[in-house]
């Protein structure tokens, strides 16, 4: 599914079609839909576990601000990116925050 724009008030959680484990400081997901392994680095590990429950983009770049020493500018372009990559690969769900 391609993700054509992002906004910040726009609900993100891991499908249920997926399972995760930690190896290391990656966390690799496997795709239970198409049997793809992916690998997140720390930074998406980080955001991964934040999908656990359904969150904001604004509360995603919220968490990493708190966390990590980057802009907000930054943050929301990686955010955005990398939430456009796992709704790309199926492994998250975007919803409007008014139907989430």
């Amino acid at each position: 599914m391609a993700v054509a724009a992002l906004h910040s008030t726009m609900v993100i959680s891991a499908t249920g079609e997926q399972i995760s484990s930690h190896m290391g400081e990656e966390l690799v997901i496997l795709s239970l839909k198409n049997g793809t392994y992916y690998g997140l680095d720390p930074v998406g590990s980080f955001i991964w576990g934040l999908l656990e429950q359904p969150r904001s983009l604004i509360d995603l770049c919220d968490a990493v601000t708190a966390e990590y020493e980057v802009s907000r500018e930054q943050c929301e372009g990686d955010v955005h990116a990398l939430i456009r990559d796992l709704a790309d690969h199926g492994l998250v769900e975007i919803r409007d925050a008014s139907t989430a």
